[in-house]
Formats: structure tokens, C-alpha cells, sequence
């Protein structure tokens, strides 16, 4: 059982790097950006093939990762390459549609998948309404009835039960939550709770409050269409949430995961159905393609970042300020990732 979990976290990353980089590969080759390497992975490489392309093709021992190594990507630091083939001489457009093609292939990947579910296996976005509410606990004791719609938790206008989990989530000094719920009759009330905090099977605090929703499950291909793209909206949507979260310490930095952590949300999804790694595998895409966007260094919206900056100011930045910020960023990454990893091992454990 644990081979088989270590088999398919390595082969859901493996496909969700290797669409991401394929998109940035794809188009450097379009726009004749000079290429050496193509790999999937990180660290040690494993197998290697030249292609007549005159690129290498490596798999490397690491799944957590993968890149397109071109020419010129800050600045030319290659004499043996023609300039026009460097990517920073290619024309602004160019280099930014290379630069965000591989977070466009990860949404593209996700809504591909989530439509297949809605149109086969049945998806429907769940509704913040209240289906039912466990007694003895705080839901239930501050009056919350079966039928409500929450409309509002704490300042934050909930859509859909997606969302309304994010919110839950995040810290209050007070511990207490203030729900505005529309009633069957139309009626708006304004309700505060206190959840009752619990342990998890990890040993984490967590806040319950009892309330419970129903997800209705459609089927065809046009709630196909609709179920891909509200999903991918509402997934985006909630994890822009967290990265505010995590700014503004309403949600703790120990509550990421990194692939060690992944590995064990595998063995959850496969309890409850292959489907349930199909939706993971949509998830994780757009969780890549949300992270990857973000304008900090090293990342992909980084160096989308730099560009936006260049096309301002009418030329471009400092070579090697830009240079030493995307590694300095980089070596950050890596830092956050050991720490991760290692609370991952514990939580584990």
C-alpha cells in the first residue's frame, strides 16, 4: 500500500510538472529560444536522452520540481549562443507568453479534468446552506437551523461552502464567529459562535462547530462545462484566501503541506474512490499554477514581475539585481520547503 501511494504521488506530480513545463518548453522552441535541458525532477539526474534537437532530456531523482533551462533567461551569459536566440533579446511578448504558458497549462489541465468529472462521475459546486446541524454543538446551541443560507462569517461574503471552509479556518482573537444566514422564509439573522476546539487524529487543535452541508451531484456535459469552471473559480478563489491568510497570520504557516505531506493526502483520497485522485490530481494543478503566478522571486510571476517593471520604466532591470533577487528568492524556497518537509515528517510520525 505505501508503494502504491509513493507510486502515484510521484506520477500525479510527474504529469502536473511535466504540463507546466511543457508549456514554457513549447513556446521557448516556437520563438527559437535557444534550449540545453528539458527536465522533470530535481537533484541527481537518472536518465538522460539528446535529442536531435541538440536539447537534453533528463528525469531527475527528485519528483518536487522540474525546469526548462534556456539561454539568456536574465541575460546573455552565453557567447556561444546567437543573441537573437537568447530569451532575454526576444521581443517583450514573447518572453512573457513563454514565461506564463506553464501556469496556463496547469488551469488548462485542471478544467480538462474537473469537466470530465462533472460530465462522467457527476460534480456540483455545494451551496453554503445548512442541511443539517449536530446536536451539542455550538452550530446547534446558537440557533442555527436546517435551511439556513450563510450569506456572511465574519466580514467575508460566502458563495459557496469552498469558501466558507477557508474562512473557518482563519484565526479569531476571540474565538468567535459572526454568521449572518438568510432562513427559509427569507428572514436575515445574525448569529454568533464559539466553536467547540478538538483534536484531530494528528493531535492538531482544530475548531468544530457541527454544521453540515449536501452536495447534490449533477452529470452531463453541459454541467460538465459549468462544474469546470465555477470549481476552478472557487478553488483559485480559495486559495487566494489562504496566501491572505498566511500573510495576515489568520492561518498558520503549519498548516501547509509540502510532498511528504502530499503523500499522505494521497492515502486519504484513495480510501474514498480513484475519482477522488483524479479531483487531487485538478487541485494540485491549480494549486501549481496559483503558486508558480505569485510575483515573487523565482517563481514564474516573478519574472513576470521584472518584465511589467521593464515595460514601464521603457527598459530594463538592473541585470544582476534581478539576477541576485531570483536566487536569493530561490534559496528562501527552499528553506520554506525544508521547514514544510520537516513538519510533515513529524505530523507523519
Amino acid at each position: 500500500m505505501i508503494i502504491v501511494r509513493i507510486l502515484l504521488l510521484i506520477l500525479i506530480l510527474g504529469i502536473i510538472i511535466l504540463v507546466h513545463e511543457f508549456g514554457h518548453f513549447f513556446f521557448a522552441k516556437l520563438f527559437n529560444v535557444h534550449i540545453y535541458e528539458f527536465s522533470i525532477g530535481m537533484g541527481p539526474v537518472i536518465f538522460t536522452h539528446k535529442g536531435k534537437d541538440g536539447i537534453n532530456y533528463n528525469l531527475r531523482a527528485f519528483p518536487i520540481g522540474g525546469f526548462v533551462a534556456m539561454a539568456g533567461e536574465v541575460y546573455e551569459d552565453d557567447k556561444k549562443v546567437d543573441k537573437s536566440r537568447n530569451l532575454c533579446n526576444r521581443p517583450w511578448i514573447q518572453r512573457l507568453i513563454i514565461m506564463v504558458a506553464g501556469v496556463t497549462n496547469n488551469f488548462i489541465l485542471a478544467i480538462i479534468i474537473l469537466f470530465v468529472i462533472g460530465t462522467f462521475f457527476g460534480g456540483s459546486i455545494t451551496k453554503p446552506v445548512v442541511n443539517d446541524v449536530v446536536e451539542g454543538y455550538p452550530a446547534y446551541d446558537s440557533g442555527l437551523k436546517k435551511g439556513d443560507t450563510i450569506t456572511e462569517i465574519n466580514g467575508y461574503h460566502i458563495t459557496n461552502w469552498d469558501k466558507a471552509q477557508i474562512v473557518l479556518l482563519f484565526k479569531d482573537k476571540d474565538n468567535e464567529y459572526v454568521f449572518k444566514v438568510k432562513d427559509k422564509d427569507g428572514k436575515k439573522h445574525t448569529i454568533k459562535i464559539t466553536p467547540k476546539v478538538e483534536k484531530d487524529q494528528d493531535g492538531n487543535k482544530v475548531n468544530k462547530f457541527g454544521i453540515e452541508v449536501k452536495n447534490t451531484p449533477k452529470y452531463g456535459f453541459v454541467n460538465g462545462i459549468k462544474y469546470a469552471f465555477l470549481k476552478f473559480v472557487s478553488l483559485y478563489e480559495t486559495m487566494f484566501l489562504t496566501i491572505f491568510g498566511l500573510f495576515t497570520r489568520k492561518i498558520s504557516i503549519n498548516a501547509l503541506s509540502g510532498p511528504v505531506g502530499m503523500y499522505k493526502v494521497v492515502g486519504e483520497s484513495l480510501k474514498y474512490g480513484f475519482i477522488n485522485i483524479i479531483y487531487l490530481t485538478a487541485f494540485l494543478s491549480i494549486n501549481v499554477g496559483f503558486i508558480n503566478i505569485l510575483p515573487f522571486p523565482a517563481f514564474d510571476g516573478g519574472h513576470v514581475l521584472f518584465m511589467i517593471i521593464e515595460k514601464i520604466k521603457g527598459s530594463p532591470v538592473n541585470q544582476k539585481l534581478e539576477n541576485t533577487i531570483h536566487t536569493i528568492g530561490f534559496f528562501i524556497l527552499l528553506a520554506l520547503m525544508l521547514y514544510i518537509t520537516v513538519l510533515d515528517i513529524f505530523r507523519l510520525f
